[in-house]
């Protein structure tokens, strides 16, 4: 099971969203705004940027991050726009 981060719980807070480990067994994370699911995001057994920088370090993490964008830059839903919203 996913643990989520204190850097995703902050990202949250600031959007007005919540998030909670996710029901779907193949996600990290369900997002919650007005008490409604919004989206499961995070592919479960995926890095994100904050497990990278605590595992190997910020400047692995922000390499991670700088293709992340790169190879989702088109992502225009909800689910895509969160993840890097929230996970990166």
């Amino acid at each position: 099971m996913y643990e989520i981060t204190n850097y995703t719980k902050q990202k949250a807070r600031e959007l007005g969203l919540i998030v909670v480990p996710s029901k779907n067994p193949k996600k990290k994370i369900d997002v919650i705004k007005n008490g409604s699911k919004i989206a499961s995001i995070g592919a479960l057994g995926m890095g994100d940027y904050p497990t990278y920088k605590k595992e190997k370090g910020i400047k692995y993490a922000d390499e991670r991050r700088r293709l992340y964008y790169s190879r989702h830059k088109k992502d225009t839903g909800i689910a895509g726009t969160l993840a890097k919203e929230l996970l990166w």
